[in-house]
């Protein structure tokens, strides 16, 4: 962990998340990502031994906590702790400073089917979901092929990198590239399904709504401003 020796609130907070690959363990978990194996899935690059000392750092700072869940056969999950949730404000404000001024198109080897899930994930419209339970697969051309299922409920959403076994509502098919630009908002969802980069199959009335259930990042600043109400304090 770096030292800068200053008595100022932007070193002293550069000194607990400042180290390479912290803010995106710490976004990951904002992502919804808590076991060990996901977060190194969404991290390509990181090696478990440097990822588990990030982790140990963290924990020291009181950031996030390590806790053992279920009964039995006890498995350990991350949590961020009210300081690590805090810390959304600060993921939100780098997500917008970021599309605006640093993110152009992306290099190949930047494309991540996984991390992509999980962004996915945190942005359903959950209110927008036509029935208690949808089962969506995504199956990604790319270096290889690869498929995730998102399961969707009113209440909560999974990401799936087996089969989870259930019926499928809705199949994408999808170049990652192609998905890629359309998630962040480099070509409208219905152009890439007319030049064919996404297929989109289902019930008529499925694949019709399905745009309604996610916040697309589009150039009307949808996503921006789900970003921005998140980051609003909270008034009684």
């Amino acid at each position: 962990m770096s030292k800068y020796g200053q008595f100022c609130p932007v070193a002293k907070t550069l000194e607990v998340v400042g180290d390479r690959w912290t803010l995106l363990i710490i976004r990951n978990m904002l992502c919804g990502m808590t076991h060990f194996n996901d977060l190194e899935r969404g991290l390509p690059g990181i090696s478990r031994p440097l990822l588990a000392r990030r982790l140990r750092q963290l924990q020291r700072a009181c950031v996030i906590e390590k806790q053992l869940v279920g009964a039995g056969r006890q498995t350990t999950e991350y949590r961020l702790t009210r300081a690590g949730q805090d810390l959304r404000h600060v993921i939100g404000s780098m997500i917008v400073w970021g599309e605006a001024w640093a993110c152009g198109e992306p290099a190949p080897d930047e494309l991540d089917a996984v991390l992509l899930m999980w962004l996915m994930r945190v942005d359903v419209r959950t209110d927008r979901l036509p029935q208690d339970l949808l089962v969506v697969q995504f199956s990604f051309r790319g270096k290889q092929s690869e498929s995730y299922w998102l399961i969707l409920t009113p209440s909560d959403v999974s990401v799936c990198v087996t089969d989870p076994g259930y019926g499928i509502d809705v199949l994408v098919t999808a170049d990652l590239d192609t998905y890629h630009k359309v998630w962040y908002g480099r070509i409208p969802l219905g152009q890439a399904v007319r030049d064919g980069g996404i297929k989109i199959e289902g019930t008529p009335r499925l694949v019709q709504d399905f745009p309604n259930w996610f916040w697309w990042n589009t150039a009307n600043g949808l996503r921006a401003a789900k970003i921005a109400a998140e980051m609003e304090p909270a008034t009684d």
